[in-house]
């Protein structure tokens, strides 16, 4: 018998959701069920097949489990080499060689000392910092983001430099970026499953976090929605062949006709039903479930060959050099994460 095993936390209705999706469908020596581990041994063989990683993002003890499963054969959704290596600066550099449009980004040393440093740990870094140079590269009015921060932690909107050094003085020990804002005119969160399946959701990050999804998921009209979607798409599916992500959301902030990817580093995209709506919560528990019952049809029991850090999304970026880039504006306000 081939098991399929979630892993999660807070989260009730997609987990339960997905068990029983992939439960109904009856497939031949195949059951899905919640992960339940204790202390691991490392010569120790898990019990699954495949692992669908709802929390390892804030566990260690969970992402280093899931390593010992892959490193055993189990495939892992997602991939927790992958995930754990990844970083948002790394990400919007990588969509730069995509040729995905992605808004001007700056990487800022440490407020504060990381903890076990000291002054002699950064001799390396330049004092002071070019202040001007980074402002002429963003602007003035941006968002300061942690380069692996989520659900909007330690994210702060700053206008003028005054803003943003009140901002940046209380990041702490954090590696932060500062973005340029985007002043858009629409805003899109596309679920993309398989590197090839994407849903697209219009979306408002400034509505209360229940109330941001629009629940109508009718497909555009116009020749000029059908072709920004199509371009959304495109981009979404790009980026995450290029991350090696099979499951995440992909932020976009439209502005004068160019989606901007804005965040794409969410290997644990929201999936409740009561934020992201019923309709496109049974569209991500059937493909998730799809995605989980191949892996499991595929699945040896070897375990995958591990390719050096960094080849696949090398690899990507050189084979969509070549083509064109994205038509960019000069963004000015309103959207970063």
């Amino acid at each position: 018998m081939k098991k399929i095993g979630i892993l999660f936390g807070v989260e009730n209705s997609f987990p339960s959701a997905f068990v029983e999706r992939v439960n109904a469908r009856n497939a031949s020596g195949i059951r899905a069920e919640f992960v339940l581990t204790g202390a691991v041994e490392a010569e120790q063989t898990g019990p699954y097949s495949v692992i669908v990683d709802r929390i390892s993002h804030d566990v260690p003890f969970y992402r280093a489990y899931l390593k010992h499963a892959a490193l055993g054969g189990a495939a892992v959704i997602n991939d927790p080499f992958r995930a754990a290596a990844d970083d948002k600066f790394f990400n919007y550099a990588l969509a730069r060689r995509l040729g995905v449009a992605v808004p001007p980004t700056v990487l800022l040393p440490h407020k504060e000392l990381p903890n076990g440093t000291s002054d002699r740990s950064m001799r390396n870094l330049e004092f002071p910092l070019d202040w001007d140079a980074v402002f002429a590269a963003v602007g003035e009015h941006g968002f300061l983001k942690p380069i692996d921060g989520g659900g909007w932690r330690d994210v702060h909107e700053v206008r003028g430099r005054e803003e943003f050094f009140r901002a940046f003085d209380r990041s702490r020990d954090l590696c932060m970026v500062l973005q340029k804002a985007v002043e858009y005119t629409e805003y899109f969160r596309c679920f993309v499953v398989g590197r090839k399946k994407v849903r697209i959701m219009p979306y408002d990050p400034r509505r209360p976090h229940a109330e941001r999804y629009a629940r109508d998921a009718a497909r555009p009209r116009t020749l000029h929605a059908r072709l920004l979607w199509r371009k959304m798409e495109e981009d979404a599916m790009k980026l995450c062949r290029g991350l090696g992500y099979d499951l995440n959301s992909v932020e976009f902030a439209v502005k004068a006709g160019v989606p901007y990817a804005i965040d794409f580093m969410n290997p644990v995209p929201d999936a409740d039903v009561h934020s992201v709506g019923e309709t496109h919560f049974q569209w991500i528990v059937e493909r998730v479930a799809e995605l989980a019952l191949a892996r499991a049809r595929a699945w040896t029991g070897a375990a995958p060959a591990r390719p050096a850090a960094g080849s696949v999304r090398a690899g990507s970026a050189r084979a969509h050099a070549a083509r064109p880039k994205a038509r960019r504006t000069k963004p000015s306000r309103g959207a970063g994460i």
